[in-house]
């Protein structure tokens, strides 16, 4: 079938992007899904700074590529007929690592370390390998195995969490992964207890999706940093005890918990510096491959710190994303709060400016 989708041809795309237009509307040919596979209709996609990663080379992935990784979709075709956990009209939540449920992490139930899933998506293929994007007589990647970006694709069914019908596509969106990946950091990777203190580096989507996770988990206080002023009155409103500007924390008390969510080195390592002896530090963040990370190697035994690296917070999508959504729907995860803007998917070069600016929680495009 043809479908519309953002592709991008080149990394190192450097802004304003609204004038470069890294990221072009293409007419693709999309194969049909193929056992265990699913058609999708994209009904809204959050941009996240994974992708912005992309197309500035800080994540090298193989071009061409159909960009987008977060995503809210309606099921049209199965590639089982006899499918018994997917129907045709379903809502699903798009997670950006498919589980293949063999490799030594699944079957030890770490899904989110998945070695097959991983291996994909860094070839920008699906699963069960190849891809089901055609530009003429070129194939075209797949971005994380979902290339959310567009006004349908193809998925693996492992990518898929059915969800009720009743949740607003710009919101369910949103769990697929600034929720599960910020949430989960704190409320699985961290595993935070009631009381701790934490420290939050960041207030992108993922960084106040840790702020959510941290006050629904009973951390206290909460501290957030962050350059820019509006994300820092937001995280008071979401339940931060306090806020401060990069380098106005170092007075703090040195917390039980420190979150990085910037993904830059130097900012780990001011995470590191503040954590407590005996602390832990999460790290979600994803540096450029040269950024190297420094700390004195004597700490590491006489501080007894703990550094914690959290790929999709250490969730299993089936399992988190319905989690996640019932704190939402009693009122412990306010992530509708994390919603910045809904535009068309036309705009997505100019949103992508915004995004690298540090004005913007979350924007999310609809096809």
């Amino acid at each position: 079938m043809k479908i519309t989708a953002a592709t991008l041809n080149a990394v190192g795309q450097t802004g304003p992007y609204a004038a470069a237009q890294p990221l072009r509307l293409a007419e693709l040919d999309l194969d049909p899904p193929r056992p265990g596979e699913l058609l999708v209709r994209i009904d809204a996609a959050g941009l996240c700074h994974s992708d912005l990663s992309v197309i500035n080379g800080d994540r090298p992935r193989p071009m061409p590529m159909a960009l987008g990784h977060e995503a809210a979709a309606t099921v049209i075709a199965l590639g089982d007929p006899d499918d018994r956990q997917f129907a045709v009209g379903d809502r699903v939540v798009l997670a950006f690592l498919p589980a293949c449920g063999e490799c030594v992490p699944c079957v030890s139930g770490e899904g989110y370390m998945c070695a097959n899933g991983a291996a994909a998506n860094g070839r920008g293929e699906l699963l069960r390998g190849g891809m089901r994007l055609h530009d003429g007589d070129k194939d075209v990647h797949h971005h994380l195995g979902v290339s959310a970006f567009a006004s349908h694709a193809v998925v693996d069914r492992r990518s898929a969490v059915k969800i009720d019908a009743d949740i607003p596509s710009e919101i369910a969106a949103l769990f697929g992964c600034a929720v599960l990946t910020g949430v989960g950091a704190v409320l699985n990777s961290a595993a935070l207890r009631p009381g701790e203190s934490v420290a939050i580096y960041g207030l992108g989507g993922v960084g106040l999706a840790a702020l959510l996770g941290a006050v629904a988990g009973g951390g206290n206080p909460i501290v957030a940093i962050d350059p820019v002023a509006e994300k820092r009155a937001l995280a008071l409103e979401l339940g931060a005890t306090a806020v401060f500007a990069p380098g106005g924390e170092d007075g703090i008390a040195a917390p039980d918990l420190v979150v990085e969510t910037v993904g830059k080195a130097v900012v780990l390592e001011r995470a590191y510096a503040l954590a407590r002896r005996g602390g832990r530090v999460v790290t979600v963040g994803l540096p450029n491959p040269a950024e190297r990370f420094s700390i004195p190697a004597v700490s590491l035994v006489g501080d007894g710190k703990t550094i914690i690296g959290s790929y999709l917070g250490s969730s299993i999508p089936s399992r988190d994303v319905p989690r996640y959504i019932g704190l939402w729907r009693a009122g412990r995860l306010p992530v509708e709060r994390l919603l910045t803007s809904v535009s068309p998917l036309s705009d997505i070069n100019a949103l992508f400016d915004t995004l690298a600016s540090g004005h913007a929680v979350r924007q999310v495009v609809i096809p």
